[in-house]
């Protein structure tokens, strides 16, 4: 836990609770965090959710990893230290968009397990979800839509994830998607039934 060095405040409790919210909302606050590595489909899938998800009246938001670091993280770089850094402002940010009541969903390569379990610990059991987003490193480096792994190959880009940093895949995710093996819609389904079956939200009605 990163110590506060803010002195002399106080913590609100809430008059309106997350459990007030999610009573008038008729589905749970929570974080969807995909991981994978880069060009797996992390953003592309969160965004076809949160559009699943919308379309059945729930309030969804994607904290996408290029997206973030053009704002409230663009002081930060891609060292080590900085992606820790990194992981920890989005798991500080998904946690309060749990707390309002919205789905969150992040996309980021979070590479390490100790960040993503620093992330995990800011919820209580069963608000939060990794999800592996499983790709061959071929199949990514196939993809590569902004030639990232192209410039990393020839040493342009240092501390690239997997060409020249780790990804530590996750030891015990809630959700396996093999985005290299089944199609964006079924990848999406496969979440939306996973959060179905955990009581998060309601089943579609049937026809």
């Amino acid at each position: 836990m990163t110590e506060s060095n803010s002195k002399n405040i106080t913590w609100h409790k809430p008059l309106v609770t997350q459990a007030d919210r999610e009573r008038r909302n008729g589905y749970n606050g929570v974080v969807l965090w995909l991981t994978g590595l880069p060009s797996s489909g992390k953003s592309t899938l969160a965004h076809e959710v949160e559009r699943v998800l919308f379309a059945r009246g729930c309030n969804s938001y994607v904290l996408d990893g290029d997206n973030i670091r053009h704002r409230l993280n663009k002081n930060l770089g891609f060292s080590p230290e900085d992606r820790k850094e990194n992981i920890r402002r989005v798991g500080e940010a998904a946690n309060l968009f749990a707390d309002a009541g919205v789905i969150a969903l992040t996309a980021f390569i979070s590479p390490y397990q100790e960040d993503r379990d620093q992330a995990r610990a800011l919820h209580e059991p069963g608000r939060f979800f990794e999800v592996f987003c499983k790709c061959t490193l071929d199949v990514c480096e196939q993809r590569d839509p902004k030639g990232l792994y192209r410039r990393a190959r020839k040493g342009e880009l240092k501390e690239f994830t997997g060409v020249s940093a780790p990804y530590e895949e996750p030891k015990s995710p809630e959700i396996i998607v093999e985005t290299d093996r089944h199609s964006l819609e079924e990848c999406a389904e496969q979440i939306i039934r996973y959060l179905e079956e955990q009581g998060i939200i309601q089943p579609a009605p049937t026809p």
